[in-house]
């Protein structure tokens, strides 16, 4: 064993723990075979049982190499073998277990460890890996993706990670998106659970194929221009008896107190002051970023980490945020360019702050605050959004104080909670008209985007993961219509650096008029250091042919987008003309506009003139 790998293993900031424990290839004495290594310090005895000894759980006894790890070499051993082992228990009872940090794993509902080559896979994205950034000041629009639910064959089956090459990575492309970010794939048990219970925390599922296939994808998306995002699960993990769940008899990766080792999902929480723990949980991350090239990692249920089951009245988890704030410190301290991102429902400050600084060390946060009072203000008649005007401003009240990525995510369509389109108020034709018109102010709001997959083409149906999303939807006009102005609008967010140049700096946005209520009509600015976006959104059923709007500078404005164009399925109330803005002053403004809406419209002007100008001119 690496001695300093092992050391700090024992210190709870191991990277690297997968280099120490598992089941490896290598040489001994000339032989060609496996070295097992298993850390199970309160075990009486250990023996290995697999495809290479016929099963007999007598033929391979491990050998105690020092208080805590067991070890045995296997001569012969051939790639995909299966194995597991046989723990005898503190208490003298024996049980089969698998390999806590097995790189590959047996299908559902089969369950023993393979062992496989890590190392033979060459890549092709050097240049991809050289170049690429946490993204602060690029724009970064993120596909959440569940590879079993986005497209099946048609007997129903899933593809292959193999098979995504030509199906996910030529679609999320040709839609403008700079990311996909794919649900959680360490191996599991319940396809019901997503992904999110879990006990293979090395190994990717079986599912969708092997881990060379898996490679196979990550690198393609690379060097295709996508980034690729993995869920990772760090809080809780699942309680079937072949998995950590009193792994040698004892308490190893839970806590002893059952009242707090017990999740609200019913899983067990990681006993976070073991230090055997969180470098299990940091190395399993780790072979993320070092073996797959995945550029970032969006930790799930980052609330409970802050506090006890993620209820700020229990009190703080201390020892969460200590490992939250060494897990950042460790990572991006050995992988460059990577981004770890927070799922957090709590009002935790300093979540995107360095640690030194006081913070968790993140790079990005959810802005689920941004998603809940979003989606409730669409619910809302119209007769009634009035009452409610600040829903929709009170984002930008907080929003300098985190680097938020907006999202549209899975956690909004399931569960009778209703699609993204099926949640906003009206018929039919009023939903797709409001959706869109969401679609434009998230798009220029500031922060990063994350959209569920399915969004795009306004599905009805909730997700499902044993279904594929309804693309025979594209043959009606309404839903391909809408396709096509989610890849417009993905492309104007791409190409017009104003709206995502400057996402977490207030020079990027300015209020035009936050205060309109009565017409329900908002209306602001986006810069970047050489141009400015108009931003109109109307959230009323009622249009306006002259609606006079101030602008902070002197020039032509030309509509950009309009989601009542004709070729999104609208009314085609657009403003075909550049507008010339003209005094006299209006909303505190120099000149003003006059410009056609539609009802439920939003829409995107560009201005011509600089614009350190049109900040200088405000007021």
């Amino acid at each position: 064993m690496n001695e300093q790998e092992r050391g700090r293993f024992y210190q709870g900031d191991g990277l690297r723990a997968y280099d120490l424990f598992g089941a490896h290839f290598t040489t001994v004495d000339g032989v060609d075979g496996v070295r097992f290594d298993l850390y199970a310090p309160h075990a009486r005895s250990v023996r290995l049982i697999g495809q290479f000894n016929g099963w007999d759980r007598q033929a391979t006894p491990m050998t105690k190499i020092d208080a805590d790890c067991w070890e045995v070499f296997v001569p012969g051993v051939a790639e995909y073998a299966m194995y597991k082992y046989i723990i005898e228990q503190a208490d003298g009872r024996f049980t089969e277990k698998a390999d806590p940090y097995a790189f590959y794993s047996e299908l559902r509902p089969a369950w023993a460890s393979k062992a496989v080559r890590m190392d033979d896979y060459q890549w092709h994205d050097g240049s991809w890996m050289a170049q690429r950034t946490d993204n602060r000041d690029r724009p970064m629009n993120i596909y959440e993706c569940h590879l079993g639910g986005f497209m099946r064959k048609p007997d129903g089956g899933v593809h292959t990670y193999y098979e995504m090459i030509d199906l996910l990575v030529p679609y999320v492309s040709k839609m403008g998106y700079t990311h996909i970010e794919l649900m959680p794939l360490n191996e599991y048990p319940l396809d019901a659970s997503w992904g999110y219970q879990q006990y293979g925390y090395f190994a990717p599922t079986a599912r969708y194929g092997n881990a060379y296939q898996l490679k196979m994808l990550i690198d393609a998306c690379h060097r295709a221009g996508l980034g690729v995002i993995m869920d990772i699960v760090v809080v809780h993990f699942a309680v079937d008896d072949y998995g950590l769940r009193m792994f040698d008899g004892t308490p190893l990766y839970e806590s002893g107190d059952r009242s707090r080792a017990v999740s609200q999902w019913g899983t067990l929480y990681f006993d976070y002051s073991k230090p055997a723990v969180t470098s299990f949980l940091m190395s399993s991350a780790g072979l993320w970023l070092d073996k797959y090239h995945v550029d970032g990692l969006r930790v799930d249920a980052v609330s409970n980490l802050i506090f006890l089951d993620g209820d700020k009245t229990k009190g703080p988890n201390h020892g969460g945020v200590d490992f939250i704030k060494r897990f950042n410190i460790a990572l991006h301290a050995a992988y460059k360019g990577i981004m770890t991102i927070a799922e957090d429902s709590s009002d935790y400050p300093h979540v995107t702050q360095p640690v030194d600084q006081g913070g968790l060390g993140f790079d990005y946060k959810w802005d689920l605050g941004w998603m809940n009072d979003t989606l409730g203000y669409y619910k809302l008649d119209p007769i009634y959004r009035q009452y409610h005007h600040n829903e929709l401003t009170f984002s930008m009240a907080y929003f300098w104080a985190e680097r938020f990525i907006l999202p549209l995510s899975h956690d909004e369509v399931v569960h009778s909670k209703a699609t993204i389109v099926n949640k906003m108020w009206g018929l039919y034709g009023e939903k797709f008209a409001q959706c869109k018109n969401l679609m434009v102010y998230m798009y220029a709001h500031p922060g990063k985007k994350l959209s569920f997959m399915g969004n795009e083409i306004a599905t009805f149906r909730e997700f499902d993961e044993n279904r594929e999303l309804d693309w025979f939807l594209l043959k009606y006009p309404a839903h391909d219509a809408y396709q096509r102005f989610t890849r417009d609008l993905n492309a104007i967010y791409r190409d017009h650096p104003a709206f995502w140049r400057f996402d977490y700096d207030c020079r990027g946005f300015e209020w035009i008029d936050a205060d309109n209520s009565g017409q329900q009509i908002y209306s602001f600015m986006r810069y970047d250091e050489n141009s400015c976006y108009l931003v109109v959104l109307n959230m009323s059923p009622v249009s306006y042919e002259d609606y006079v709007i101030g602008v902070p500078s002197y020039g032509y404005y030309t509509e950009i987008i309009n989601s009542e164009r004709d070729i999104y399925g609208g009314c085609n109330m657009c403003n075909f003309t550049k507008l010339r803005a003209v005094k006299p002053a209006s909303h505190g403004r120099p000149y003003h506009l006059k410009i056609r809406i539609a009802p439920f419209a939003g829409l995107i002007f560009q201005g011509r003139t600089n614009a350190s100008d049109h900040r200088q001119k405000k007021g």
